[in-house]
């Protein structure tokens, strides 16, 4: 997928402009977490299910785009966990900001 766009709020979008996305990158900005954490914890938060299949879509997208680092351990049965890289770590001010922003927003309305 091209993420880089000549317009950078297009880029930050094509990045990580879906509701899922910012509910991994928020789960993941608390310290690393393993597959079955992240699935509990996003379906407790939006009180839906992700699928297997979205969740790891959208992680391997994340990790393409160097937001999201995925270990493997040589461990029987084997354990991966995920974690934001610096990058990733990064967009947390950005996070912040559209939190105050929807707190505002519902206030006033």
């Amino acid at each position: 997928m091209e993420y880089i766009s000549p317009c950078p709020v297009e880029t930050a979008l094509n990045l990580i402009g879906n509701k899922w996305k910012f509910l991994i990158i928020r789960e993941l900005l608390d310290g690393k977490k393993r597959f079955g954490e992240l699935k509990k914890n996003i379906a407790k938060t939006k009180n839906q299910e992700i699928s297997q299949n979205v969740l790891t879509s959208n992680l391997r997208e994340l990790e393409e785009a160097k937001l999201v680092l995925r270990v493997v351990y040589a461990e029987v049965p084997p354990k991966v966990e995920y974690s934001l890289t610096p990058l990733g770590e990064s967009l947390n001010e950005v996070l912040n900001s559209l939190k105050n922003w929807g707190e505002l927003y519902a206030h006033k309305s």
